[in-house]
């Protein structure tokens, strides 16, 4: 395009060089018959308007589009920090949160399954076994980024790809405090990477960090949150999506620079807080229910989330954690890793449908 309009700009250039400059020195000869000088110049400019005027409405978009990015070549207004690449669109998408929480006696753990109705069962969803998990994730590098929802999401990864014979000291390196984690499973590929990054703006760090990289060398499946952090220390909504339009913009500037093999990216919900289970005062007095439903307001209108035509699927965490209900947390924030295990087999098989892949 850019191509395109240097060539209309210099064309133009040259056709006013050619008409005018002749003009111009038969004015200079002719300065003493004013009357012959502009009947001249009168049926020079007839004939330049003639010649031109079917051209007129495609060069000047022409020009504008070589002025100003946002000008797209439909005459449409459009953002190049807004532009997210096209993205596979399946109808089982939107039924991936179908979920049932059962509970068979009060000293059982809670369980969940996907509700045996007519969407959800012809959608085919299921459990991914450890083995399929390490087929689907073959050669892949995952990114889990955020605040300790997204490292227990990384302890529900490890979970399901280890034998839990490894888990234990495992555990111990992933939650040391405020800490980043990294994990090779060389005999299938699999590189995890924990990123601890509390705030919205650390998040942006971290893509427009990976936007430096070379397409190939970029993770495979990204997944992001945060929220917690901001709505304890900050309590502002506003504030909070104005950092994920940030956000949201340097996701997309990621996806864009990569058209052909984008990386998967999902975004991990608030949790359902419990506000009487909250165990400080600072916490009970911040994070109530009114506002968490300001922040989730504010997530929704950020449209960073694929139903709103953002880049990243929605990987519900409220829902999850209101199913599984008050029996599943201890501290009213922090949830049974049943609930990030159910998280995991939502973006696992996201992962299936978008690869169009089956095990």
């Amino acid at each position: 395009m850019m191509g395109l309009a240097l060539t209309a700009q210099l064309g133009a250039l040259a056709a006013c060089i050619v008409l005018f400059l002749p003009l111009g020195m038969a004015g200079w000869n002719l300065s003493r018959n004013k009357v012959l000088f502009f009947s001249g110049a009168l049926f020079i400019s007839l004939a330049v308007v003639i010649h031109l005027a079917p051209h007129l409405s495609s060069l000047s978009l022409l020009l504008l589009s070589s002025l100003s990015p946002s000008i797209g070549t439909d005459g449409t207004s459009s953002s190049s920090s807004d532009a997210i690449p096209a993205a596979s669109f399946s109808s089982c998408i939107p039924f991936l949160h179908d979920i049932t929480w059962r509970q068979e006696s009060p000293a059982s753990s809670a369980a969940w399954q996907w509700t045996p109705a007519t969407h959800a069962a012809g959608c085919d969803f299921q459990r991914v076994s450890r083995p399929d998990a390490s087929d689907l994730l073959n050669g892949s590098w995952i990114l889990v980024a955020g605040d300790s929802q997204a490292r227990l999401l990384t302890l529900a990864f490890l979970r399901l790809l280890l034998d839990p014979v490894a888990l234990p000291p495992i555990e111990a390196d992933l939650f040391r405090r405020h800490s980043d984690y990294h994990a090779s499973l060389a005999d299938r590929g699999i590189t995890l990477d924990f990123v601890w990054a509390p705030f919205e703006p650390n998040l942006t760090t971290v893509l427009r960090g990976l936007r430096s990289r070379s397409p190939a060398a970029r993770p495979d499946v990204i997944a992001l949150g945060s929220g917690l952090w901001h709505m304890l220390h900050f309590t502002n909504s506003s504030l909070f999506g104005e950092s994920l339009i940030w956000l949201k913009r340097a996701a997309v500037a990621l996806l864009s620079t990569a058209p052909l093999h984008p990386p998967h990216m999902f975004w991990l919900g608030l949790p359902m807080l419990v506000n009487s289970m909250l165990n400080t005062e600072e916490k009970r007095v911040r994070m109530n229910e009114t506002v968490w439903d300001e922040y989730d307001q504010e997530l929704a209108e950020s449209t960073i989330l694929r139903s709103d035509g953002g880049p990243c699927l929605h990987v519900d965490i409220g829902s999850l954690s209101q199913g599984c209900g008050r029996r599943c947390t201890t501290d009213g924030m922090h949830y049974d890793n049943v609930v990030y295990e159910a998280a995991l087999h939502i973006m696992l098989n996201a992962l299936l449908i978008e690869s169009q892949q089956r095990i």
